[in-house]
């Protein structure tokens, strides 16, 4: 059983603890860099996601988004690499198991609502899931930088952050004025079509409106 009670322990036994463990106490340094290696992997494995994202939707202004918000990735790994120079570190990824996993996510849910209206909302809620995790990380990052007074660091991540919730607030536009009521309009076709058969009527026939 995990105990997180607090216990007062001398310097001497503390010291001897660290010793057969054989860890390093970790700095702020230590954290921001790992942190930023999981952002490094994230970011690589989006510039490979975005095209197949982009590819799944059958809206056209989704489509330019997922393509727009791939050159500002690109832009990010570049930018990342930019944030090691400048702690002096050699730019390394380590697996971001949580953009792995939603990226995953998001193969799945491209999967069940292909060929459906449904796909580009479902699109949009696998990016939006995405984004949010970049913007809690990217955020905490920016902080990190300040108080590692890392002026350059923290700019560079400030100026990712700001386009990563520019891409948020634009897949939420997309949502509301477009993929969501094209969705809801494709579930009132379907139960239409449902109550119609049910009748002895024939169908008419019904086509999407998607641009």
């Amino acid at each position: 059983m995990i105990s997180f009670a607090v216990q007062e322990t001398s310097s001497a036994n503390r010291n001897q603890t660290k010793n057969r463990k054989g860890t390093k106490t970790k700095t702020l340094q230590d954290l921001f860099l790992d942190e930023l290696a999981d952002m490094y992997d994230a970011e690589n494995r989006l510039v490979k996601a975005l095209p197949k994202m982009a590819k799944a939707a059958t809206d056209g202004a989704l489509r330019e988004a997922f393509q727009s918000h791939l050159s500002q990735t690109e832009g990010h790994v570049s930018k990342v690499e930019e944030v090691f120079a400048a702690c002096d570190a050699k730019a390394k990824g380590k697996k971001c198991e949580a953009i792995a996993g939603l990226l995953e996510e998001g193969d799945d849910i491209a999967s069940e609502n292909k060929g459906s209206p449904t796909i580009n909302a479902a699109l949009i809620s696998a990016a939006q899931k995405v984004e949010h995790y970049e913007i809690a990380s990217y955020g905490t990052l920016c902080e990190w930088a300040k108080l590692l007074d890392n002026s350059t660091a923290s700019e560079l991540l400030g100026e990712i952050l700001e386009e990563e919730k520019a891409a948020d607030a634009a897949l939420t536009n997309l949502a509301r004025s477009r993929s969501n009521e094209s969705a809801m309009e494709g579930e009132e076709t379907t139960e239409g079509y449902q109550r119609q058969r049910s009748r002895g009527m024939p169908a008419r026939s019904s086509r999407l409106r998607v641009t």
